[in-house]
Order: C-alpha cells, then structure tokens, then sequence
C-alpha cells in the first residue's frame, strides 16, 4: 500500500519590506504547506507574526558600508550568521524560498549546507540588472526565477514571471486623503519635509497622514504623523486614500496601485545617503513607462505632479501570481505526495 508521506517544510525567507510583501502575496501557494517565515524585526514583520510562526533576523546590507555604517553592517551580519544558523538547525526546513534580500544571505547558506533545496526568486524590485543579493545567492540556489527577462537571462534564470497586470475590480469609494509613506525598513526624512512643504504652501487639499517610520519627524500643522503602521492599518488607509506619495519600493506603489490611488513616487537617492544604491529610480522610471506612477525628485517636479493628477484618471493594477505560484507547485510536488511502505 501506499500512504501520504508528510508535506515538506517551507522556510520563507525575505527582508522586512517589499520583499517579505511579494512572498505573502503567493499565499495561493504556501498555505498548502507546513510552513515558517523568516524575516526582519519591522512593522511588516511585527504584523506577521500575529498570525503566523515567524522568525526574525538583524537586517543588514552590504551598502551600509557605503554609508559609513561598516561597524553597523559587520555587526549585524555577524548577528545573522549565527541566528540563522540557530533557527535552520532547529527547525530543519526541506525548502526555502526567497526573494531575497542581505538579511537571508545565511539563511540561503545554511540550509543549503543542512541538505534544504534553495528556489531564488529575485526581486520585482530588479528591471535591468540582477540583485546584489541574487548575483550571490544564485550560486547556491537550486532554481533560480526572475520577474523580468533581462535579469531572467543575466541569471539564466528558468523561468521569468511578470506579475504586474491590469485590475478590473471597481475602485473603492475614496476621502479626500493623502497617505505619504516612507516604507517599512528605512528612514526618509527628504520625503517627509517635502510633504510638509506642499502641504504648508497649500499645494496639497487632501489630509494628509504622514507614515515617517523610526526617524524623528518634526510635527507640522494640518498633518498627522505616525511611526509605523500595521499592515492592517496601512490598508484601510489605502483603501480610503485618494493619493499616495511614497518612496521607491515596489511594495508601497503596488499596494496604492491595487486600491486605484494616485501614486507620486520620490526615489531615494543613493548619492545622499538615503539608500545603498539607486535601484529606487530604476524601479520608478519602469512604472512610469507603463503609465502607473508619477514621479518627482523636488519641490517643484511635486508640485508638478500634484496638479497633474487633478487631471487624469488613476490606473490600477494587481499582483497576479497564479502562474508563478503553480510553477513551484510543480518543483516541490503537491503537499500530500504518496509514499510506497
């Protein structure tokens, strides 16, 4: 006879910002398997782990180097090499998935060398060029997948998935409200002094709900600030927010892009400090070419941007990963598998 043998174990790995948001969005496939996450200590995370088995690991990123934040950087990977060792010892997952991103580097590591087989899907974040962290992890990844062909083919990747198409679900009824959000892992004070700017020279109508993360933020009037938010919370504010202004991470933009707002993007810029690299402009010049987002860099290209969306209608997107989600599927086997005795 033949019974089930046990599903296997996932270990989902992923960073705590947009990258931890694209492996929920492929709950279409996990929940069908014994499963854990693997992420960092942010609100993201904090959220997660009201409903799920989460662990979490110090986050850190070779571009903090960059940034002057060595010291910051070497502790944090030093932290990570032996808290992951710790949970993939313990845990003894048969598969990890990640997205990616420096915080899963010894995640990836050690349950390769513990026997787990390693899927690397990297980043939506990613258009032209593969990621630090995939042009690593590749080497240790059994299947690797891209989200756009010219990484697919620098990765030589066996599969490419686009999961951004058209949504066709009626808007939800919307405030006069404007969410500006700086994203879950980093702090971005230029994009909260240019809000409060516009804001002041009433150049923005709306209310306006500022989301700064753990950056102290000066109150401004008619503003309301906020560290963080649940990801509950940030949901029922896009869902009732007519315009977003956010930074560059594809998280923040899909997430107001699926609610029918408007969306402003200010990349953050590499050269000031405010990110490792400058792959936020990356990502905002491809959803600007596809007519989703606008984007500024000032106080003037905002308030362009501002007055151009009194014009035009908003055009709203989903995140439809069901061919990507049946392709791993397909690699890991269905969760009951029949086993000869």
């Amino acid at each position: 006879m033949a019974e089930p043998a046990p599903a296997p174990l996932l270990c989902l790995a992923a960073s705590g910002g947009g990258h931890l948001r694209q492996l929920l969005q492929m709950r279409g496939f996990w929940s069908d398997y014994p499963h854990f996450f693997v992420t960092e200590d942010t609100a993201l995370g904090r959220s997660l782990a009201e409903r799920e088995e989460v662990h979490f690991v110090p986050h850190f990123a070779l571009g903090q180097a960059r940034l002057g934040r060595k010291r910051a950087m070497l502790g944090g990977a030093w932290q990570s090499l032996w808290r992951s060792l710790a949970i993939i010892r313990t845990k003894r997952p048969q598969w990890v998935i990640t997205t990616g991103a420096g915080s899963q580097t010894f995640v990836v590591l050690w349950a390769r060398l513990l026997g787990a087989r390693i899927v690397l899907i990297d980043s939506f974040a990613r258009f032209h060029a593969p990621s630090g962290f995939a042009r690593v992890a590749r080497y240790l990844a059994h299947h690797v997948i891209a989200q756009a062909e010219p990484v697919g083919a620098a990765l030589r990747a066996e599969a490419v998935f686009d999961p951004i198409v058209p949504s066709s679900a009626p808007p939800p009824a919307k405030e006069p409200l404007m969410l500006a959000t700086v994203g879950a892992t980093l702090p971005f004070p230029r994009l909260v002094d240019l809000v409060y700017e516009a804001k002041a020279r009433g150049m923005i109508g709306e209310q306006v709900l500022v989301q700064c993360g753990d950056a102290e933020a000066a109150s401004a009037p008619d503003v309301d600030t906020v560290t963080t938010l649940s990801q509950e919370a940030m949901q029922d504010v896009l869902r009732r927010a007519r315009v977003v202004i956010c930074h560059g991470g594809t998280g923040s933009m899909l997430g107001a892009l699926e609610q029918h707002c408007h969306v402003i993007v200010i990349p953050r810029e590499a050269g000031a400090g405010e990110h490792y690299d400058d792959h936020q402009h990356e990502i905002a010049e491809a959803f600007a070419a596809r007519g989703l987002v606008q984007v500024a860099h000032d106080a003037k290209s905002l308030g362009q941007c501002l007055a151009a969306i009194e014009t035009r209608a908003p055009l709203a997107v989903h995140s439809d990963y069901g061919a990507l989600c049946d392709h791993l599927r397909h690699l890991i086997g269905p969760a009951d598998t029949p086993q000869a005795q």
